[in-house]
């Protein structure tokens, strides 16, 4: 891949940080890895912050996508469910609304500490390659003429 000119925004939530602390370090170095820039990493509380730290991204920084990371544990209610499922909408929304890859590199909800902890650079990894494949063809389909024949964009 020839990412060297893609420049990405890391939103990572402090909460469950023996997770997220590892998540955030497998995520740059993965991006290092695919020769992407992290222009910034924002921390903030917990994974519900994460929305509204990612607009503030988009708006403020030349970014071409930004990767949300967090882990969201399963406790005795069913918290984590909303705590995901809303913070998972809010970051489709802002995706949309600036028409810019936002990857949900969460865990959760309805994982345990164990399962998160497996999931560690599963997570971190995938989030920041489909960002940087999303930002990369984002940019073809842009780039894009007059097409005349089917095109495929990969």
């Amino acid at each position: 891949m020839q990412e060297s000119s893609i420049n990405l925004g890391i939103v990572v939530a402090d909460f469950n940080y023996d997770i997220t602390y590892l998540m955030l370090q497998k995520a740059i170095s993965h991006a290092k890895f695919l020769r992407a820039n992290v222009k910034i990493v924002f921390k903030v509380p917990g994974s519900y912050d994460i929305p509204l730290a990612v607009k503030k991204i988009l708006e403020k920084v030349d970014v071409d996508a930004v990767v949300t990371l967090g882990a969201v544990i399963r406790g005795e209610t069913k918290h984590d469910e909303i705590i995901g499922s809303q913070t998972a909408r809010l970051i489709a929304d802002l995706s949309i609304q600036h028409g810019k890859p936002v990857t949900l590199g969460i865990i959760g909800p309805g994982a345990t500490h164990e399962q998160a902890v497996e999931r560690i650079e599963e997570y971190a990894n995938r989030a920041v390659e489909s960002a940087v494949k999303l930002a990369l063809r984002y940019k073809k389909l842009e780039s894009l003429g007059d097409i005349k024949e089917t095109v495929y964009i990969e």
